[in-house]
């Protein structure tokens, strides 16, 4: 073949290769192209799309604009009581009453004042507030501030006269009762054992010993039970998600550290018979003997082998009971309240995305169940020092149809 058409036949092969292989890369872009930037549906023009339904009908009762609110009772004239906790927002007044939609401080603004020098005298840092069967205000007062150590005669109960206004009895705590780490954090009664009744705390410390608190109210004396038992103590390694998100922190050591809250949640039964309780860091539900709890002569061994694991359930911050022997559970990780009856079975009752961190429930004897809301898990520590809480707070109710537990 002469050398001129060798040549020829070669740009030409060259050419068509060239050509070919800017085709393959053109295609290949094209490929990249479209699965790199997906064409996507016009949802106005399909039906819409499955998404998680809400369950129940919470009903808005009142908004909270300043600090975040915890614990929440209402008495059989349908009056509601809140605390707020001193965690480090400015808190005017620790204990208020709901009033047309609007807070107030209860019982007055002068014992709601913080005072140091007088803590027996006023609150520090009220966590719950429950009135009884005899329609009376308990505020229980942690005696600390900020989740620091109790301060010496600080941590104390004290009841409110409903009719009047006023304190009509206080008990204090014992240093070997109320310890330097103890958080008091909610109580239940029952009016019927001795000669005024009995009191049960829950002490959720997350840097001491965990344990259940038994007042004899006649006598004022208090003891600790089930201390540092493993019932009432977090579960180790739990780490709730609320959100999407894992609800971590950094400790002081600057060592990641998941949120770890004891015995939290507390209940009646019907009968007066067990007391249930459980961990915030937890999904179990536990319930212990109360013949047990108030016998003074029996020992913590004899005490603890009357602890019954429950059920399994959702991560729960209060709980309550009803007259027909059910009990009611805050799940905070599905912004949702169940009811469990003793029979193995859980309802859910309310479900909904407003439920940020539901906290305490109250039973009301309007057959509604109360309960706060309060976006605990987006405070400022578990989002490396970002406070992510949207005012308001809210206080919700939703219709149960069932009575509270009454023991007198």
């Amino acid at each position: 073949m002469p050398r001129l058409l060798l040549l020829t036949v070669c740009a030409a092969l060259a050419l068509a290769f060239s050509q070919s292989s800017s085709r393959a890369a053109d295609a290949e872009a094209d490929v990249t192209a479209v699965a790199k930037t997906p064409i996507l549906v016009n949802e106005t023009t399909i039906d819409p799309m499955p998404s998680q339904r809400a369950i129940g009908k919470p009903e808005l009762v009142a908004t909270f604009s300043g600090p975040m609110p915890t614990g929440v009772t209402v008495s059989k004239e349908g009056r509601i009581f809140v605390n707020f906790p001193r965690w480090g927002d400015a808190v005017e007044y620790t204990v208020g009453e709901v009033i047309k939609g609007k807070t107030v401080a209860y019982p007055n603004q002068e014992i709601n004042t913080l005072d140091l020098d007088h803590v027996k005298e006023h609150l520090v840092s009220v966590q719950s507030v429950v009135i009884d069967p005899k329609n009376r205000l308990w505020m229980l007062d942690t005696g600390s501030i900020k989740m620091q150590p109790t301060i010496p005669g600080a941590p104390k109960m004290l009841c409110v006269d409903l009719a009047t206004n006023r304190v009509r009895e206080k008990i204090e705590f014992p240093a070997d009762v109320a310890l330097p780490t103890t958080y008091l954090n909610d109580v239940r009664f029952d009016l019927s054992r001795g000669r005024a009744g009995m009191a049960f705390i829950t002490d959720s410390s997350s840097a001491g010993p965990n344990g259940i608190i038994v007042v004899d109210l006649a006598r004022k004396k208090s003891w600790r039970r089930l201390n540092d038992h493993v019932s009432t103590r977090p579960v180790p390694g739990f780490v709730p998600v609320v959100e999407g998100q894992p609800i971590v922190f950094t400790n002081a050591k600057g060592e990641l550290q998941s949120l770890k809250v004891g015995a939290d949640g507390i209940a009646i039964g019907a009968d007066g018979q067990r007391l249930y309780y459980c961990p915030l860091s937890s999904r179990k539900l536990y319930s212990v003997s109360i013949d047990a709890l108030c016998n003074e002569k029996l020992s913590d061994q004899e005490v603890a082998a009357t602890v019954c694991e429950v059920i399994e359930k959702g991560a729960s911050d209060g709980l309550e009971s009803d007259s027909l022997g059910r009990v009611y559970s805050t799940d905070y990780e599905h912004n949702a309240v169940r009811r469990i009856s003793m029979n193995g079975s859980q309802e859910t009752i309310v479900c909904d995305p407003r439920l940020l961190w539901p906290d305490t429930l109250s039973l009301a004897s309007d057959g509604y169940l109360y309960f706060t809301s309060n976006q605990l898990h987006r405070q400022a520590i578990f989002h490396d020092g970002n406070d992510m809480r949207q005012k308001p707070y809210g206080l919700f109710r939703v219709k149960v149809d069932a009575q509270p537990v009454n023991l007198q």
